[in-house]
């Protein structure tokens, strides 16, 4: 009697099986078969961004976190002067987010970057006060009234040097009774009533609701942010960095930012 092909190799497989215990055989079709859980890989990685990408950014890291099951994104968000120092300082992180290009060209100067970097949303300064405006502020120059307590950012601060921008453009000579280190910063100090108007961008403005009454002035538009993002040299997991340097660029991550009201760079 003669034996098929097919049996010789079931019975050798059989028999591989009794002895090792440690491998399966299959046929052709199964062979052909892998599973994606053999090259995933768990990307944790740490981003350094603007204080005034908190909520997009967090929506973001989110979407990366389900892209990279048991991956982990730890933001550090602060005035983009102070990340630049941290970094300098020797402080850990895979990629870096400025709210202006200047900060970001302190990053290259320092020589803290894996390549060059993407330009990714920009913003303007808007003028925040309590809810209903009690002071009546109308315009920039109504922020030099007597008794008006007005915050902006520190000048070394991106909001900061917008604001002095704007300040030249307007013709005006604005007294702040407190310069913060970062926009969010000067919403709170608005919010919590220490201040009686601020300095911010427009996309906090909006994140606030109606915790403030936004206030648009005409200089803002002569005065734009532009956002670059990088991956860093020390970066711990560099395909990390790319990945959500991709979402930030991407379809998904620009619509998170166009909905909070960041513009095109």
């Amino acid at each position: 009697m003669t034996t098929s092909l097919r049996g010789i190799a079931a019975g050798v497989c059989a028999g591989a099986l009794a002895i090792s215990g440690l491998a399966a055989c299959s046929n052709s079709e199964d062979t052909a078969t892998t599973t994606t859980s053999e090259t995933t890989q768990v990307q944790d990685i740490t981003v350094f961004a603007a204080a005034s990408l908190k909520a997009t950014f967090t929506e973001i890291g989110e979407l990366y976190e389900e892209e990279n099951p048991g991956s982990t994104v730890t933001f550090n968000f602060a005035g983009s002067s102070d990340l630049v120092a941290q970094l300098q300082q020797g402080a850990s992180a895979d990629a870096f987010a400025s709210a202006d290009v200047a900060n970001m060209a302190k990053a290259v100067d320092a020589d803290l970057l894996a390549g060059d970097p993407t330009n990714f949303a920009s913003n303007t300064l808007t003028i925040v006060v309590a809810p209903g405006n009690p002071k009546n502020i109308t315009s920039l120059a109504d922020l030099t009234q007597d008794g008006t307590l007005l915050v902006t950012c520190a000048p070394q601060v991106p909001c900061g040097a917008a604001a002095v921008k704007v300040e030249e453009a307007a013709g005006v000579d604005l007294s702040p009774v407190s310069e913060e280190s970062s926009v969010t910063d000067v919403l709170n100090k608005v919010t919590s009533g220490q201040a009686d108007a601020g300095l911010v961008y427009v996309t906090d403005a909006a994140n606030a609701g109606d915790q403030v009454t936004e206030v648009p002035f005409a200089e803002s538009s002569g005065v734009v942010n532009v956002y670059p993002i990088a991956a860093l040299k020390n970066a711990s997991s560099s395909t990390g960095a790319e990945a959500f340097i991709t979402l930030v660029t991407g379809p998904r991550g620009q619509s998170i930012l166009a909905d909070a009201g960041f513009a095109q760079p």
